[in-house]
């Protein structure tokens, strides 16, 4: 997508703090970190959100989820994060790129927002 954030991160047409790069997916510190550990990663396909998530292109979100289980024991973070997904505009969804926001080292409230 020649106007997605994310895709332009990828690309390296806009400058990002990579953590953690493969064929697949990418990962990279969140510009406003929430937590002390904030952190997104992201699949190098586009995927528009969670609803766009096919039988197809689902083995790339295990893949990641096992990407943000290597990232967190690398960053020390004791097994305790949340991973977050918004989808939709009401969700708070502002980049129409599939990402996971991972974020430990604080407290965490339930509910969010």
């Amino acid at each position: 997508m020649n106007d997605c954030l994310f895709c332009k991160i990828i690309a390296g047409e806009i400058p990002s703090k990579k953590i953690y790069e493969d064929e697949s997916c990418f990962a990279f510190y969140d510009i406003d970190p929430q937590a002390p550990v904030h952190f997104l990663v992201i699949p190098k396909a586009h995927i528009t959100g969670a609803n766009e998530i096919t039988a197809e292109n689902c083995a790339v979100v295990g893949h990641i989820y096992a990407v943000i289980a290597q990232l967190t024991k690398k960053l020390d973070c004791k097994d305790d994060y949340r991973v977050v997904t918004n989808c939709g505009d009401l969700a708070g969804q502002t980049v129409k790129h599939l990402h996971f926001h991972v974020l430990a080292k604080r407290s965490l409230a339930w509910p969010p927002g």
